[in-house]
């Protein structure tokens, strides 16, 4: 265990702005999560608010940028009805370049997943074509390729701890995990990712695993490999967070031994997102908060 403490029916573009992860505010990136935002997981917390409905946005091409403030960063996500966007001159803090992004399109009739028409919120898009595309220059991971798309089970629980994939492999079978769609890539630096989408029946199912069996506001329930102590990132901004999921990052408690490794849950819906990144020495903080604010626009 890990201790010590802490989206219709036409496509749509995601898109990155500065890295700054989340909103141009200049206010300083508050703890995450917040009362606001998403509720602390605790045992069955209230489910987090739905979206209505709304015209289709289009984001352009995938390049958030970031801006410096303080001692801080925070995203700034800017759909395309924005005009001012400052910043966009900074020079390059480590982010990648990702292609392009368009939602896939949903089955005639079906509503979002945010929708309030949608109780149980669930994804009609394939799973498979919401996993966040790898960035240019990244040699991609045969291992989470899967079978047709789909990953076996056993292979996203053997990215945990030995001791602890039994009882978190129970958990997923008993709240009726459906499947698990992957990708993963190592960049030229050396920095590795690794994205797993599990998708639930419903809602209230995904929500229940997050809060009973992954995690905890001060530290995830289990340990991944190579980062068995990990404790909530503070220094994560919380002004991207999509409205309506949830999202818990965690970064590795120091000393990291061999490499740094972070990793973030993002709860949208009936799917929970866990994205990991590691890489040998220190692994920056600027392409980890870059990827998971994608994945998780691509969700919500």
């Amino acid at each position: 265990m890990t201790e010590p403490t802490t989206e219709q029916t036409e496509p749509r573009s995601v898109t990155e702005e500065q890295p700054e992860p989340q909103s141009v505010t200049t206010e300083q990136p508050e703890p995450q999560p917040t009362a606001d935002e998403q509720p602390a997981p605790q045992p069955d917390p209230p489910a987090p608010p739905r979206r209505r409905t709304r015209a289709a946005l289009r984001w352009t091409a995938a390049v958030l940028a970031f801006l410096s403030v303080g001692a801080g960063t925070a995203y700034a996500v800017v759909d395309r009805t924005r005009t001012d966007l400052p910043g966009l001159s900074t020079e390059s803090d480590g982010r990648w370049r990702y292609p392009e992004i368009a939602l896939p399109p949903l089955p005639p009739g079906a509503p979002r997943p945010l929708a309030g028409s949608n109780t149980g919120q669930n994804h009609y898009a394939d799973l498979r074509a919401l996993v966040l595309p790898a960035p240019e220059g990244a040699v991609p991971d045969p291992a989470l390729k899967g079978d047709d798309g789909w990953l076996a089970t056993s292979v996203f629980l053997a990215q945990y701890e030995k001791e602890d994939r039994a009882a978190f492999g129970q958990s997923l079978a008993d709240n009726g995990l459906r499947h698990i769609a992957a990708r993963g890539w190592t960049m030229p630096d050396g920095t590795r990712s690794r994205i797993f989408l599990l998708q639930f029946d419903t809602h209230a199912l995904a929500n229940r695993v997050l809060s009973k069996d992954v995690a905890r506001y001060s530290t995830p329930y289990h340990a991944l490999i190579g980062g068995h102590y990990a404790e909530l990132d503070q220094s994560f901004p919380m002004n991207a967070l999509v409205e309506g999921t949830a999202r818990y990052p965690y970064d590795e408690v120091k000393p990291y031994g061999p490499e740094q490794l972070r990793q973030a849950y993002v709860l949208a819906g009936d799917v929970l997102a866990v994205v990991v990144q590691s890489r040998s020495g220190t692994a920056p903080a600027v392409p980890f908060q870059q990827t998971v604010v994608l994945q998780n626009q691509l969700l919500g």
